[in-house]
């Protein structure tokens, strides 16, 4: 064993070598180094294991072009989760790509109206558009929901009543009482898990004058034996008590047939803020919107708060170019909702050529059934039945491999098969061109991991 040890070669050693040191020239000395300290440091391990290993030219290679690529890189989502958080939720629109390009590679009027020459603010390129669709009085816009909903109650409220079955953890291990602290308001817990009635609402309105916060569960649900007021009844009794009704909704549906609550519904039915995001079913960029009553967004907007939350250029840009697809009557050709709203035979046809291009390539697939989920804390009981491919080998290995692909393929394990679903693919031959050389991968990694004994006997 030691005399293995000593036999690795030395880091300059590697570096010397004529295909190192001419991938050193394309992409630089700095990521080649750390790459051949990564696949000695790789072999020593195997080393010691019992395993016979070299450092060779290949793997040397394969770390170097890791290293000298991008860390934020495009994945292929064959998860079948379509506002899948860990992937970045929902894929924007070619055009709102577009647009995004063209206002960050220069300058643009971010916060200046070019009419007057005076300073704007930044939420002035989307509030008409974000008012003619949810049907609110404004509109403001942070970075994401979570910070809308810290800026709302930062800005408005000094104490909000919550039913104890919406104080929920959304992703991340982030819980709703803990955003409330953090804003300096006091939280009133009501009711149970299961059940709230508008009478404990207005038992707590009468020991002490509160705003109304209502919370979407986000991905979770609650069923059987329960009970919750309507938003209509809660607006009314925060009118007739001299309080504000907030609804932190979340999911950002502006189509009620997806089988989410709307904002427009809730401006509709009397709450006085909503808050919304704008990267799960609304299909846009991660944004935080605030949709209401004028002098309650006025006085979000001018909170110190607002500022450090605000929205850059780039995420106004996508958010502007998505509602302009739903003002044109084209929000079916959002990727996301048309994830969603792909019809079985559609994914089974897609399934089906996946398989036929893998068999082309030497590699066992099979058409297997698929579940996939909304995501992203939207519609957490939907189900969306649909149609993939199972592949052969050992599971772990297998995905380990997929995933150091370029682009990286995530993928899920069913019944100890790798499953890929097609719902979220869009390129169906760049996905078999990953599979068949993560195939190979896996293959060569698994033979490596057998001793020498073994291959002799």
């Amino acid at each position: 064993m030691n005399e293995r040890l000593r036999s690795l070669p030395s880091v300059d050693e590697v570096l010397a070598r004529p295909a190192v040191r001419a991938l050193a020239e394309q992409v630089g000395r700095a990521a080649v180094k750390a790459a051949v300290r990564a696949a000695i440091a790789e072999t020593r391990l195997r080393l010691q294991e019992g395993v016979a290993a070299a450092v060779s030219d290949e793997r040397v290679l394969e770390l170097g072009a890791a290293e000298a690529a991008p860390r934020l890189r495009r994945v292929i989502n064959a998860t079948g989760v379509v506002l899948h958080t860990n992937l970045g939720r929902a894929p924007l629109h070619p055009e709102a790509v577009k647009r995004v390009a063209e206002i960050a590679s220069g300058y643009s009027n971010l916060e200046i109206d070019v009419g007057s020459g005076r300073r704007g603010h930044r939420s002035a390129h989307v509030e008409p558009l974000l008012c003619e669709l949810f049907g609110a009085e404004a509109a403001h816009v942070v970075n994401n929901c979570a910070g809308a909903t810290l800026l709302a109650l930062s800005a408005i409220s000094r104490s909000a009543i919550v039913s104890r079955g919406e104080l929920v953890e959304i992703g991340g291990g982030f819980r709703v009482p803990e955003i409330l602290a953090q804003s300096g308001c006091k939280l009133i817990e009501v009711g149970t898990t299961n059940r709230t009635r508008l009478s404990d609402y207005a038992a707590a309105l009468d020991l002490e004058k509160a705003d109304i916060l209502r919370v979407h569960r986000s991905n979770f649900a609650l069923l059987g034996f329960t009970e919750m007021p309507a938003v209509a009844e809660l607006a009314r009794l925060a009118s007739a008590r001299g309080v504000h009704l907030v609804h932190d909704l979340g999911s950002g549906a502006l189509d009620p047939a997806l089988g989410e609550a709307t904002a427009v519904q809730s401006l509709r039915d009397g709450a006085d803020l909503v808050l919304i995001s704008g990267d799960k079913l609304l299909g846009g960029p991660q944004a935080g919107i605030l949709l209401g009553r004028s002098e309650l967004v006025e006085k979000c907007r001018k909170h110190p708060l607002s500022r450090a939350l605000r929205a850059d250029r780039m995420l106004l840009a996508a958010l502007e170019a998505t509602l302009r697809l739903y003002r044109e009557g084209r929000a079916s050709e959002l990727p996301a909702l048309a994830a969603i709203q792909s019809p079985p035979e559609e994914q089974r046809q897609k399934a089906t050529r996946l398989a036929l291009a893998l068999a082309e390539k030497g590699i066992a697939a099979t058409v297997v059934e698929c579940e996939g989920q909304v995501g992203g804390g939207s519609l957490p009981l939907r189900k969306l039945p649909g149609t993939g491919v199972a592949l052969q080998g050992e599971p772990a290995g297998l995905l380990a491999a997929l995933r150091s692909q370029s682009p990286a393929v995530i993928a899920l394990v069913r019944e100890g098969k790798v499953v890929l679903d097609v719902r979220c693919v869009l390129d169906l031959a760049e996905l078999a061109t990953a599979v068949a050389q993560a195939n190979v991968r896996a293959v060569r990694l698994e033979s490596a991991k057998i001793p020498e004994q073994e291959k002799e006997e």
